[in-house]
């Protein structure tokens, strides 16, 4: 077993795929509450996680569930090379990342005023808070870079972001993407992104749900030959600062030794799959008649419907916010997800968030509108158990159980 899996590592670095490391930072939910400012926040911004699915425009893609992420990995764009931190996110599909021409104060680096040539000025609506050092793209620093007059406009549950559309080299990893289309921001309103650790966002989902119309990042990937096969792998680390990562155009058999399970999709817009049922100690609790779920590294937590979460709150002893007594963990049982006829169990180490001696359960409710059905948000709380393959080949999900 051990030769196999040397050579089929051996294998896997002489073909073209590429693994761009993710760091484990500190959540914003944790940062807030770390300086007594997260209860104003959630009361200023109350969100719906679901609105990010179902809204009838294209361009609505609410951010609020990015306030628990903590994997960011690095990027750059142009010639040579400006960095920007940003999360992979699977749930959406645009590419974009702060720019000069951006006023706001998510937009400002340390020192400045936000926009090229602008005075320093004071927000007092922004309570202080330690934020990242934010990138910000100029375009009249890359010999390579292509402008538009295109415009993008995304709407955010917590604001919205506007700006421009333009071309340039987008490297990923060791991967160069020439002329991959981007946005460039030039307003971003509101609290939200001023207090974020990342700068922009990359989408990992299909081009049919892209704002502008704008192609993937991972589409040009596979029309430009840039990757052995159609396909993206996830790994998310649970304690550790390092080792999480994505992997573009191979599956790292280091992760599959307890076998791959195969999904087919339920629709091509987000990575969206059927689920079977949702038990708690062998007892279905939700989803009891079927529903949908989609794979989301872009959202934290495991989002379900109000009705189900309050039956899972009820089956794991929970009270009315999720909260749990830090000392009973380890008695709590496995939530089980039946998907494909197979059993993909979570256990309380899991989902069990302990922040300083604070256990939260790591569910958080929605609303769905009634014609779209059931619904559920499978996020890093349960991608950490499992190593995921996005295989736009055959428009599957692959899980391998982790160790």
């Amino acid at each position: 077993m051990k030769l196999l899996l040397l050579l089929s590592l051996v294998a896997l670095a002489q073909c073209l795929v590429h693994r761009i490391p993710l760091r484990k930072g500190k959540s914003l939910r944790q940062s807030l509450r770390e300086h007594g400012l997260l209860e104003h926040y959630l009361k200023q911004y109350p969100y719906n996680p679901a609105s990010k699915y179902f809204h009838t425009h294209r361009s609505f893609e609410p951010l609020q569930n990015y306030m628990d992420n903590e994997y960011y990995g690095t990027i750059s764009i142009g010639t040579p090379g400006q960095d920007f931190t940003v999360i992979f996110d699977t749930g959406s599909s645009n590419l974009w990342v702060p720019s000069v021409y951006c006023s706001s104060p998510a937009c400002r680096t340390v020192g400045d005023g936000g926009g090229t040539g602008r005075s320093s000025t004071k927000d007092d609506r922004i309570p202080p808070l330690p934020t990242g050092n934010h990138n910000r793209f100029n375009p009249a620093d890359s010999s390579t870079f292509i402008g538009t007059n295109d415009t993008l406009e995304i709407t955010y549950g917590t604001g919205s972001m506007t700006g421009v559309l333009g071309y340039d080299i987008v490297t990923v990893a060791d991967i160069n993407v020439i002329d991959q289309i981007f946005g460039l921001s030039e307003t971003e309103p509101g609290d939200f992104f001023y207090y974020t650790p990342f700068d922009g966002i990359l989408g990992l989902a299909f081009p049919s749900i892209s704002s502008a119309g704008a192609t993937p990042v991972f589409d040009n990937m596979m029309m430009e030959h840039l990757v052995d096969r159609d396909l993206f792998s996830v790994y998310l680390s649970k304690n550790e600062q390092s080792g999480s990562f994505v992997l573009f155009g191979g599956i790292d058999p280091y992760y599959t030794i307890n076998g791959i399970s195969w999904i087919p999709l339920s629709a091509e817009t987000y990575w969206q799959i059927t689920m079977d049922s949702v038990s708690i100690g062998g007892t279905d609790v939700a989803c009891s008649l079927g529903c949908q779920a989609i794979v989301d590294t872009g959202t934290s937590l495991l989002a379900v419907p109000n009705r189900a979460l309050s039956a899972i709150l009820n089956a794991l002893g929970a009270n009315s916010n999720g909260e749990v007594s830090c000392k009973t963990v380890s008695t709590l049982p496995d939530v089980v997800f039946h998907i494909n006829g197979k059993a993909f169990p979570v256990p309380p180490s899991a989902y069990v968030i302990d922040m300083d001696g604070y256990c939260m359960l790591g569910f958080e409710g929605m609303d769905a509108p009634t014609e779209s059905g059931e619904i559920w948000i499978l996020g890093d709380v349960f991608i950490r158990e499992y190593y995921v393959i996005f295989n736009r080949a055959k428009n599957m999900v692959g899980l391998s159980r982790l160790s």
